[in-house]
């Protein structure tokens, strides 16, 4: 098979012309890298397009090598549906950098994408060459395919593009992420156009003052099948005890379950904007973050987060406003302060909507004119509203203020555990102004006896962000950059 040189975009399948070697090969592989020009991303993925869907093999590896020969990364068959990578310098609480495990081969139909180990350099040419076994029925690609990475881009410092298809500073929004320097002090924008980017993405401590602003939802998605068996706790059991989460708020339970978001967020003044979040982990795949945010002063506006179990975790203090979260079990959740306004909340089994883990010294989740809705087929009363283990979790915090809600809400409301509201004299299950999506109100007087409706004088207080968060006035309109 000749060496071909293509300037194929790789994610948002917008057609660029080919070469004249390619169009001749129909019948055969095609390899592409998204850019134009000729020139590619440093942080693209690379693509392999099939005449028909193939099948990962289990020897052989891919190798891209610059022109010179050298090795640039080498991808093992064998172990790519479990290889690992560092992902933003991610380090543990002890200063021992992570890996996390993530799919360096994905196959989507007929076409495989390879995802590199780390960024190539800039302005190179490099090559890519196929063993026999990889995908099972080929025989490989030896002569290499040839593709060459951009010039360096310096973009504007204060403001990155991220671009599936090539045309941006960057082709994944991690690589704009690690960009920008350690230690960042003024706002740093990172637009990310349309397309599908099918990556774990995580913002260490260090670069805060971050927004990551999509072309809204559904059109810029960002999704990855990261989960608790793969990244979390249940993987990481023998992980050694050094490897563990940063900025950890839970000594015992917070180990390693930090690295199990698709999008993980440590940085504070951080801001996500206009797009959708998609943990892929199948239902009951375990534990599986949409997105995660550990530090103060996290807002999210306008997103679309979803998944099954654990959708939304804010520790620290986090805004979320006209936004959509779906997943059906402790779907937002957290030890932080959290104020969620004017969004759906979209229950798609039975189970539980929030699990607030706040102690004695900071307010739980507040939700202000939220809808409660579900996805077909979830029965009436299957849901709560919350839950809290009082035996450990004494003084969880969670409140529901003019809520609209479908029947599959219980009439009990709340559960805890045990179910013995003598031993939750510190709870605080609050409710006020609640009716059916009709905006008819509903009968609360089934709810758990130990959670209690609020005055209309209350329920005007805990309506403000600022008195929930502390003084920190998160509404986007306040927010300048």
């Amino acid at each position: 098979m000749k060496a071909t040189l293509t300037t194929l975009m790789a994610a948002v399948a917008l057609a660029l012309p080919t070469t004249a070697a390619q169009a001749a090969t129909g019948d055969e592989p095609t390899f592409s890298v998204p850019g134009r020009g000729g020139a590619t991303c440093v942080d693209a993925p690379l693509t392999i397009k099939f005449p028909t869907p193939p099948t990962l093999g289990s020897s052989g590896a891919i190798e891209v090598r610059r022109a010179d020969g050298t090795l640039a990364d080498r991808i093992e068959a064998a172990t790519a549906r479990t290889d690992r990578k560092n992902i933003g310098s991610a380090i543990s609480d002890t200063g021992l950098p992570h890996d996390f495990s993530y799919e360096s081969i994905m196959i989507d139909g007929d076409t495989a994408s390879v995802y590199l180990h780390r960024q190539l350099e800039y302005g190179q040419e490099y090559v890519v060459t196929v063993d026999p076994g990889v995908f099972t029925g080929f025989d490989g690609e030896s002569d290499g395919w040839r593709f060459r990475t951009t010039k360096h881009r310096a973009g504007k410092g204060r403001h990155l593009m991220v671009a599936a298809d090539g045309t941006g500073d960057f082709c994944t929004v991690q690589g704009a992420v690690d960009a920008v320097p350690t230690g960042n002090t003024r706002p740093v924008i990172i637009d990310v156009r349309p397309g599908i980017y099918t990556e774990i993405v995580y913002v260490r401590e260090d670069r805060p003052h971050l927004t990551v602003r999509g072309a809204g939802p559904g059109r810029t998605v960002i999704r990855y099948p990261n989960n608790d068996l793969r990244n979390g706790d249940k993987a990481l059991s023998d992980g050694g005890p050094a490897d563990v989460c940063p900025r950890r708020v839970l000594e015992t339970s917070d180990l390693h379950n930090c690295w199990r978001a698709s999008f993980g967020v440590d940085a504070a003044d951080f801001r996500l904007r206009d797009l959708t979040v998609h943990n892929t982990t199948p239902d009951g795949g375990s534990q599986a973050e949409a997105f995660r945010g550990n530090n103060d002063r996290i807002a999210l506006e306008h997103v679309d987060l979803r998944s099954n179990q654990d959708t939304l975790r804010l520790q620290g203090k986090g805004f979320v406003t006209d936004s959509h979260i779906s997943g059906d079990t402790d779907f937002v959740w957290g030890t932080g302060t959290v104020f969620i306004q004017d969004s759906v909340l979209e229950s798609t089994d039975g189970g539980y909507i929030s699990q607030s883990r706040n102690d004695a010294t900071r307010p739980g989740t507040v939700f202000v004119r939220t809808r409660l809705t579900r996805a077909p087929g979830v029965p009436d009363g299957s849901v709560l509203l919350s839950r809290s283990a009082v035996w450990r979790f004494t003084h969880s915090q969670t409140v529901f203020i003019d809520t609209a809600m479908d029947g599959h809400i219980a009439p009990v409301g709340w559960g805890i555990d045990p179910n013995d509201c003598a031993q939750a004299p510190n709870l605080s299950f609050w409710e006020y102004g609640s009716t059916d999506l009709n905006g008819d109100p509903i009968d609360t007087s089934s709810r758990l006896p130990c959670s209690r409706q609020l005055s209309a004088a209350e329920a005007a207080q805990w309506s403000d962000p600022s008195f929930v968060l502390g003084g920190w006035d998160p509404e986007p309109g306040h927010h300048r950059q």
